[in-house]
C-alpha cells in the first residue's frame, strides 16, 4: 500500500473511541514527557525532576524529540524453516514521518524508556478547537503521573478517614501506586468519604473543610493535571483563583490598574454565599461534558462528589457542593463559575454596557467597576436571577454597590458625606486617595479585622511556646512576620506593616515577662536589641501594580 493511501494517525487527545483505533503499541504516537523512571530516582528515594522546582507542573509541557525508527509490526517471512533455509526478505524498519514530528512516538516498553503522557498534545488540541470534546483522557493517568502526584502533595497534611499519612503511604510506594493504577483503569477504584474538619473564620464563624483520603488525593491530583491543559485554554483572563501562574496579587494588580485607568465611577463588591457548599452536581456534570466525553473521567469525578462526608465517624450523603480542601475542588469550582458567571458577564458586557465595565474574579469573590450607576444596578438585578437559576445566591452583607473612582472624593465633599466608601478584596481595603502631586490613586491597606485576628492567633501560640528558649521563639516569630510581610508589603501600606510589627513586639515581651519571676525584669531597653535581631523590618516588598502588570501581562 502506498503512503498516500495510508490512514492518518488520530491525535491521542482527539481519539473518538476509548482505544487507539488504528494504532498499536508499536506505532503509538504521543508527545513524550520526562516522567519518573527507575533511573530518575535519587538516593533518598524521591523522584528527580528535570527542573529544580518542586512543582507538579514543572514537567507537564516538556516536549521530546522524535523517536527512532518504528519497529515493524509484520513478522519476517518464512522464519524458523526446518530445512535451515534463510529467512526471506526482512521487513525494513520505517523511520518516523516528518509530518508527525509534533506527535512523536512513545517508547514500546518501560525497559526502553518512560511512557509518554502527551499533555502538550491535549493543550494544543484544546487551543485549536474550542468546541472539541475529549473522548480518551484516562490513559494519560499513568503510574509515573500518579508518582509525580504523590510527591506534589503536602507532606504534613492531615490524614483522611483512612488515617494514612504521606510518609506511611510512601513505604513500598511503587507497589501501592501500581495497584492504585490498576484499580483506576479497571473501574474498581472506590472513593472514600471526606473527613469533616472545622476552621475558624475572621468573623467568628467556622468554615467546614473536607479532608480526602490520601489515595483520593493522589488520583485527584493526577486527574487535575490531565484536565488543567484543557480548561486553561478556556478560562477567561479576569479569572485568577486557583490557576497555575496566577496569584492573589495578580488579581489585585488587575483591579488596581482597572480602577485607575478605566472610567469607573461605581464598584460592585460581590461574594457568593456558601458557594462550595451550594454547587449543583447535575449542573456541574453538564458543564464538564461540554469538553470531557471520556466517561471514565466523568465517572471518577462523580464518585468524588457522591462519596459523602464523615463527621465524627458518622457518614452523611452529599447531594450538593464539593468539599472545600480537596485537591480537585478548586478546578471544579472554576469550571462551574466559568459557565455560570464568567461567560455570562462577558456576554452581558458586550451586549448591554454602554460605558466601561471591568471585572476581576478570584474563586467566589469578585469585584466589578461600572461607569454608569444605571448599568450597575441593572447588572446586579440580572445577576441575582442568573445565580438563582443555578442554585447560588449573593451574600447580603458582603455584596454592595458603592460610589468609587477618581471623582468620588469631590462628589462626597460636595454632598457633605465625608470620605468615600471603601471595599475589601483579597485581604486589602481599597480606598480612593490622592498622591502628593494631587493625582488620583488607589490606596490599599491591610484589612484591620483580619490583622487583629492574626495577632490574636500569634498571642495564643506564644502562650503555648512561652517556655521555649528565646532563640526558638525568635525564629518562629521571624517566619510568621516575614510571611505576613510577603503578602501585605504593597505600596502605600507601610503604616500597617509598622503597626503589625510593633504589636508583635509587645506580644513577645509580654510572653517573656510572664514565663518566670526573672522574666519580669525584662525592660524595653533590654528587649529592643532582641527584637531588632529576630523581627524583620517593615519595608515595601512589592512593586506598583502597573509596573508588575506590564511585565507579567497575564492573559
Amino acid at each position: 500500500m502506498s503512503d498516500d493511501n495510508r490512514k492518518p494517525l488520530v491525535d491521542a487527545a482527539e481519539s473518538e473511541t476509548l482505544r487507539m483505533r488504528g494504532n498499536s503499541m508499536h506505532g503509538n504516537r504521543e508527545i513524550p514527557r520526562t516522567s519518573v523512571c527507575e533511573a530518575d530516582v535519587g538516593l533518598d528515594g524521591k523522584a528527580e525532576r528535570s527542573e529544580k522546582v518542586d512543582d507538579r507542573t514543572s514537567d507537564t509541557h516538556v516536549r521530546g524529540k522524535s523517536d527512532g525508527p518504528i519497529v515493524p509490526k509484520k513478522r519476517t517471512n518464512k522464519t524458523g524453516q526446518p530445512s535451515g533455509e534463510p529467512a526471506a526478505e526482512p521487513v525494513e524498519e520505517r523511520g518516523s514521518t516528518k509530518g508527525n514530528a509534533a506527535e512523536t512516538a512513545a517508547y514500546r516498553t518501560q525497559g526502553r524508556g518512560c511512557a509518554s503522557i502527551g499533555l502538550a498534545g491535549v493543550r494544543q488540541a484544546a487551543r485549536r478547537d474550542k468546541t472539541l470534546r475529549f473522548t480518551a483522557l484516562l490513559h494519560h493517568v499513568t503510574p509515573e503521573l500518579l508518582e509525580a502526584s504523590y510527591f506534589a502533595l503536602k507532606r504534613n497534611a492531615a490524614p483522611g478517614v483512612d488515617g494514612e499519612t504521606w510518609k506511611s503511604y510512601g513505604q513500598d510506594l511503587r507497589a501501592r501506586l501500581t495497584d492504585l493504577h490498576d484499580r483506576v483503569h479497571r473501574g474498581t477504584y472506590r472513593a472514600k468519604p471526606s473527613k469533616r474538619a472545622w476552621i475558624p473564620k475572621p468573623d467568628g464563624r467556622q468554615r467546614p473543610l473536607g479532608i480526602a483520603a490520601l489515595e483520593d488525593k493522589i488520583v485527584q491530583q493526577a486527574v487535575r493535571t490531565v484536565l488543567e491543559p484543557i480548561y486553561e485554554e478556556d478560562f477567561l483572563g479576569f479569572s485568577y483563583g486557583f490557576r497555575p501562574g496566577r496569584s492573589c496579587h495578580n488579581a489585585l494588580d488587575a483591579l488596581w490598574v482597572g480602577l485607575r485607568q478605566r472610567k469607573v465611577n461605581w464598584v460592585l463588591d460581590a461574594d457568593i454565599r456558601g458557594f462550595f457548599d451550594a454547587i449543583d452536581h447535575e449542573w456541574l456534570m453538564k458543564f464538564l461534558e461540554h469538553r470531557i466525553a471520556d466517561r471514565r473521567i466523568l465517572r471518577l469525578i462523580r464518585k468524588w462528589l457522591r462519596a459523602g462526608v464523615s463527621d465524627d465517624g458518622e457518614w452523611s450523603r452529599t447531594t450538593v457542593g464539593t468539599p472545600q480542601g480537596s485537591v480537585i475542588s478548586p478546578m471544579l469550582a472554576n469550571v462551574y463559575l466559568h459557565y455560570v458567571l464568567d461567560l455570562w458577564v462577558n456576554q452581558w458586557r458586550d451586549r448591554h454596557a454602554r460605558g466601561d465595565v471591568i471585572v476581576v474574579r478570584y474563586a467566589d469573590d469578585f469585584a466589578m467597576g461600572f461607569q454608569y450607576r444605571g448599568e450597575a444596578e441593572r447588572f446586579l438585578r440580572e445577576l441575582r436571577r442568573r445565580l438563582a437559576k443555578f442554585g447560588l445566591t449573593l451574600h447580603p452583607e458582603k455584596t454592595r454597590l458603592l460610589r468609587f473612582g477618581r471623582y468620588a472624593i469631590e462628589q462626597h465633599q460636595e454632598r457633605g458625606q465625608g470620605k468615600p466608601e471603601t471595599f475589601d478584596f483579597l485581604g486589602f481595603t481599597h480606598c480612593c486617595a490622592k498622591t502628593r502631586d494631587g493625582w488620583y490613586t488607589i490606596r490599599r491597606i491591610s484589612v484591620g479585622k483580619r490583622m487583629r485576628a492574626t495577632l490574636q492567633s500569634i498571642k495564643v501560640e506564644l502562650r503555648r511556646r512561652m517556655h521555649l528558649s528565646t532563640p526558638a521563639q525568635g525564629a518562629w516569630l521571624r517566619s510568621v512576620v516575614r510571611g505576613w510581610f510577603n503578602y501585605h508589603a504593597v505600596p502605600m501600606n507601610r503604616d500597617r506593616l509598622g503597626q503589625f510589627r510593633r504589636a508583635v513586639r509587645r506580644l513577645w515581651l509580654k510572653a517573656i515577662r510572664r514565663r518566670s519571676q526573672r522574666g519580669r525584669r525584662w525592660t524595653w531597653a533590654r528587649f529592643s536589641p532582641l527584637a531588632e535581631r529576630w523581627l524583620p523590618q517593615a519595608r515595601i516588598l512589592h512593586p506598583y501594580p502597573n509596573q508588575r502588570l506590564t511585565v507579567k501581562h497575564p492573559r
